[in-house]
């Protein structure tokens, strides 16, 4: 199955070596298919996702918020997810 939608997020990791500390930042993405919301290290079947929301903090980046029924997964952005949950709001109410 071919996912609908698409939405790139990164995860900081801070790393000390030694004296050194080192900034990580992995880039990711979570995928929309019509029965599933697929993370990197998570899966969540499309009846437990009750609300996608965002929060904008500074110019550069936001929070993207996925509202499940396991609580509130938070998911750092650089790019304004609002594509990404209209076509989630589209398959909610078919």
């Amino acid at each position: 199955m071919t996912w609908i939608a698409s939405q790139a997020y990164y995860k900081i990791q801070r790393k000390v070596d030694g004296i050194e500390q080192k900034t990580i930042v992995h880039d990711r993405n979570m995928y929309l298919y019509r029965d599933r919301i697929v993370t990197r290290y998570r899966e969540f079947a499309i009846e437990e996702v009750f609300d996608m929301s965002y929060r904008p903090m500074g110019r550069e980046m936001g929070i993207f918020y996925l509202h499940t029924k396991q609580g509130v997964y938070p998911y750092t952005v650089k790019e304004d997810p609002a594509l990404f949950i209209e076509a989630f709001k589209q398959f909610q109410f078919e």
